[in-house]
């Protein structure tokens, strides 16, 4: 995965803040599509969509599609995490401006 995937992913598209912070929750522990909608007070129908978009480009897996299934970061993801996380501040820094 490579750098410029990552920023269009998190900073240039709708949705990417909310996709960040779900994978800086999900570096802390696993979550269902619940608990992180309450953490992160937003509508579950938000987290489940922007989980598929994660799961669906290899950030995140689950362990199954229950309503109750468990979401962890995917080894890909915690390989360029470094990476996520410079993206993530140059991003903050931007919208402070």
């Amino acid at each position: 995965m490579n750098k410029v995937f990552l920023w269009w992913l998190i900073a240039g598209s709708k949705g990417g803040e909310n996709r960040a912070r779900i994978i800086l929750e999900l570096k802390n522990r696993p979550y269902n599509a619940n608990k992180l909608a309450k953490k992160l007070s937003l509508d579950y129908k938000t987290i489940r969509h922007h989980m598929d978009v994660l799961i669906e480009n290899n950030l995140v897996k689950s362990t199954g599609q229950a309503y109750g299934a468990l979401y962890f970061l995917t080894d890909e993801m915690e390989k360029v995490y470094d990476k996520f996380l410079e993206i993530w501040e140059e991003f903050k820094e931007n919208e402070d401006k």
